[in-house]
C-alpha cells in the first residue's frame, strides 16, 4: 500500500481547509472544469414547514437503499422531504433510482451524471453521499464548498488523509452539518452503556471488544451482479469512476465489487467492523479519547481470490491504555462477545438489552442491572431523520464527523498495519501516523 507523504498529508488538510476539493483530486471527468475552490454561498436552511430538499450521490445499492427508505418515511408522515435530483456516473442507475423514487414520491428527481451538477444548484439543502469509498471525501467536501448539508455513508472515506482533509473542510466551515452514516449508534442500548459508563458504572473501563463476522462461501461482495447492458462511453463513465486511481481497462468485476479491492476499499475492516466499533466507540469515546496506536493481521484462508482479507483481528490502543479488539471474518460466522470491561464490572451488549454485571471484589457492594427497551424500528431510518432534524434545527448530528475521524484513525492504522506487517501509530497533537 503507497502511505502518502508527510506533504501530501498537509496539503490534502490544507486543500480542505482553504480550496475545498478543487486541488484534493483531478477533476470528475477528463474534459470538466474542476470546482473552484472559492466556498459556494450557503443554501439557507429549511425553515419550519418548509419541504426539505436533498440530492443523492451515487445510486448503486446502497443509494438506491436510501432513495426509496427517504421517500417511504415521507410517504408515512415522518418528515417533509423531497428528493429532487440524482447523480451518478452509470445512466441505468441513475434512472432506476429516479424512477423508484417517482413511484412512490410522485415526482421524478433531476438525474446528473456530473455530481457537480447537482452541486451547483440553489436549491438543495442537503446531499446524501452513497458512492464508493474512495470517492466519499472528493464529495462530502465539494458538498461543503457547495454550501450545502452533507449525510456522508460509512465508511466516513477511503484513508486517514480524506478524513482529515474531511474534517478540516467540515472545521472550516460550521455553517455546514455533516453527519455520517453509522447507524447503530442509535441504538438504545450504547446510548445507555455511554451514560453507565460516565456516571461510573463500571469505573474505569479497561477492555472492550466486538465482531462483526459471517461466512460467504462464494466469495464476499460477489452477490452483487454485473449487468451485461453496461456500457462505458455509451451509459457509464468509468473514467469519473476512476477518480484519481491509475487508468486502467473497463473490469466490471471491479466496478461491481470494489470492496474486494484493496485499492478501492479496506474490505472486512471498512465495510463491516465500522458497523460495530463506531457504536462501542461512542460509548468510551470520552475516557478514552484517540486511538494512538493499532496493530492488526489479516488472512486469505477460503476466499483466496479476493485481494483484501477475508479474517482480520485488530488491537487498539488509546489514549487513557483502553485496549479494544476487534475480530472480522467472512469465512466464519461466529464473532466475540459483544462487551466493555471495567475495573469493577463489565457491560454486555450482545442482546437489544444493555446488561451490568458488577466483578469481583466489587460484586458485593454494586448490583447488577439489565436495562431494556423497546424496538425502535429501522435504526438507519432513526439516523435518517437526525439528519433531516439537524437540518432544521442546526444542532449537532448524532453521528458527528469528529468521532468519524476516529474511527478513520482505527481503519487506516489497522489496513497500514495488515499491509506492511507493522503496528502504527498515530499521534492526535501532530494528527499524523507513523511505523511504530
Amino acid at each position: 500500500m503507497t502511505i502518502p507523504s508527510d506533504s501530501r498529508r498537509d496539503f490534502l488538510i490544507k486543500a480542505g481547509m482553504l480550496a475545498g476539493a478543487a486541488a484534493l483530486m483531478p477533476s470528475m471527468t477528463a474534459t470538466a472544469a474542476p470546482m473552484p475552490g472559492k466556498r459556494g454561498k450557503r443554501v439557507s436552511p429549511p425553515k419550519s414547514g418548509e419541504t426539505i430538499r436533498i440530492g443523492i450521490i451515487g445510486t448503486g445499492g446502497m443509494g438506491t437503499g436510501h432513495c426509496n427508505a427517504i421517500a417511504s418515511l415521507v410517504k408515512q408522515g415522518h418528515e417533509d422531504v423531497e428528493i429532487v435530483a440524482v447523480a451518478d456516473v452509470c445512466d441505468i442507475h441513475s434512472n432506476n433510482a429516479a424512477d423508484q423514487v417517482m413511484s412512490t414520491q410522485g415526482t421524478r428527481p433531476d438525474v446528473y451524471r456530473d455530481y457537480r451538477e447537482l452541486l451547483a444548484r440553489d436549491d438543495i439543502h442537503g446531499v446524501l453521499i452513497a458512492s464508493p469509498e474512495h470517492w466519499h471525501a472528493k464529495h462530502a467536501i465539494d458538498t461543503m464548498m457547495a454550501g450545502k448539508d452533507v449525510y456522508c455513508e460509512k465508511p466516513m472515506t477511503l484513508d486517514l488523509d480524506g478524513a482529515l482533509a474531511m474534517r478540516a473542510t467540515a472545521m472550516a466551515n460550521p455553517d455546514v452539518i455533516c453527519q455520517v452514516g453509522t447507524q447503530k449508534i442509535m441504538l438504545p442500548k450504547y446510548i445507555a452503556a455511554k451514560k453507565l459508563i460516565e456516571d461510573g458504572a463500571i469505573g474505569v473501563p479497561t477492555f472492550s471488544q466486538t465482531s462483526y463476522c459471517r461466512n460467504n462461501p462464494n466469495g464476499e461482495w460477489n452477490y452483487y451482479s454485473l449487468n451485461p447492458n453496461w456500457k462505458p462511453g455509451e451509459n457509464l463513465d468509468w473514467r469519473a469512476w476512476l477518480g484519481d486511481k491509475k487508468y486502467r481497462e473497463w473490469d466490471p468485476l471491479i466496478y461491481a465489487r470494489w470492496r474486494r479491492y484493496r485499492e478501492f476499499s479496506t474490505g472486512i475492516i471498512g465495510d463491516l467492523l465500522v458497523h460495530e466499533v463506531t457504536p462501542l466507540y461512542m460509548c468510551i469515546e470520552n475516557a478514552a479519547g484517540w486511538p494512538t496506536r493499532v496493530v492488526a493481521a489479516g488472512s486469505h484462508l477460503v476466499d483466496k481470490e479476493m485481494e483484501n482479507h477475508d479474517q482480520v483481528n485488530l488491537l487498539t490502543t488509546f489514549e487513557s491504555g483502553h485496549q479494544m479488539v476487534v475480530a472480522g471474518s467472512t469465512c466464519n460466522e461466529v464473532g466475540l462477545e459483544n462487551l466493555i470491561r471495567g475495573h469493577e464490572g463489565n457491560i454486555y451488549l450482545n442482546s437489544k438489552d444493555c446488561q451490568v454485571r458488577p466483578t469481583r471484589p466489587y460484586a458485593d457492594i454494586n448490583d447488577p442491572q439489565t436495562i431494556t427497551f423497546e424496538d425502535i424500528g429501522n435504526d438507519q431510518d432513526k439516523l435518517r431523520l437526525n439528519w433531516f432534524k439537524v437540518m432544521r434545527d442546526r444542532s449537532e448530528p448524532d453521528s458527528n464527523i469528529e468521532r468519524g475521524v476516529r474511527v478513520m484513525v482505527m481503519v487506516d492504522l489497522a489496513t497500514r498495519s495488515i499491509w506492511s506487517g507493522k503496528a502504527w501509530e498515530f499521534d492526535p497533537e501532530s494528527m499524523t501516523a507513523r511505523q511504530a
